[in-house]
């Protein structure tokens, strides 16, 4: 068994429950705590979990997500955003531990046109990302060993996400359509887990050397949510399943509540500089999470 041990808060999502799984296949302890088990805005709560699992390194997966919501929800989108992050931060300072905390891509505007570098300036055009904007500075404030990852696009087997339901709608409906002028990198929750491990078991073993900071990680490559969709019905009909037409179209189409960012790729040199990792092509994890998805794994 190895010596390495991480508390997860945040129990649920797709990076927490793939932490779980990819915790497990190293023989990490790992102590996963939902909302049953801990409440991010009091200390003590946190200091019971923390001191219960003495991890090697704190991971909060948790939080607010709901985009479009956020918009008419803000001050609970704070609370779990700003203030628990906050909080958990304060208290892993107070116990000497580590913590990585997971942002995204919605800090920044979306008005680059290439990829976009950990100290570009954020500016959020949505609820959700000035909260997770907020965030990064709170533990920025409140821990000095801590590594921030941005990440974007994130999908797996678990949960809801965008790959899960273009093979709902696929099977639903004759015609789909998808916005297309709108890109990222999609990034497997098996890999960011795979490689938030790799980072924890850097700590364990170099702690006092640990290059702390933000970090962008995201799957290698860029694509539309077209793109993706695209790729994924592609994957879906070699495993012998009904596809539809799939119709590209623009943002302005398909209005939301929230404002997304028109190009939010992310620049992963400084990560693989740091810690030599990189993650695979966006195509290659994702034929392999339609592959557990279509074989029931």
């Amino acid at each position: 068994m190895s010596a390495t041990r991480i508390a997860v808060i945040g129990a649920s999502g797709q990076v927490a429950r793939a932490l779980a799984s990819a915790a497990y296949a190293r023989g990490i302890l790992a102590t996963c705590a939902g909302r049953d088990d801990i409440n991010i805005l009091d200390d003590s709560s946190i200091e019971r979990v923390v001191q219960s699992a003495k991890p090697t390194v704190v991971i909060n997966a948790a939080a607010y997500t709901a985009v479009d919501k956020a918009e008419t929800d803000a001050n609970e989108a704070r609370r779990i955003n700003v203030e628990g992050p906050e909080q958990i931060a304060a208290v892993c300072a107070r116990s000497n531990v580590p913590m990585i905390h997971i942002s995204t891509d919605y800090v920044f505007d979306g008005r680059k046109t290439s990829p976009y570098l950990e100290d570009d300036a954020r500016n959020p055009l949505s609820v959700y990302g000035q909260t997770k904007s907020d965030g990064e500075e709170a533990v920025r404030a409140a821990l000095s060993k801590h590594i921030i990852v941005r990440t974007a696009w994130v999908y797996s087997t678990y949960g809801s996400n965008f790959v899960k339901t273009m093979l709902r709608l696929g099977a639903e409906r004759d015609v789909v359509r998808v916005i297309s002028d709108q890109y990222g990198s999609p990034t497997s929750a098996d890999d960011l887990a795979s490689a938030l491990l790799d980072m924890t078991q850097r700590f364990a073993s170099d702690g006092d050397a640990a290059p702390w900071g933000t970090y962008h990680l995201a799957g290698s490559g860029q694509t539309t949510w077209h793109g993706l969709a695209a790729e994924t019905f592609r994957l879906s009909a070699l495993a012998g399943n009904k596809v539809p037409k799939l119709e590209a179209i623009t943002t302005a189409e398909y209005p939301l509540p929230a404002v997304r960012p028109q190009y939010g790729v992310l620049d992963t040199c400084k990560i693989q500089a740091a810690f030599g990792i990189a993650l695979p092509p966006w195509q290659q994890s994702l034929e392999a999470c339609i592959r557990q998805l279509q074989s029931g794994n």
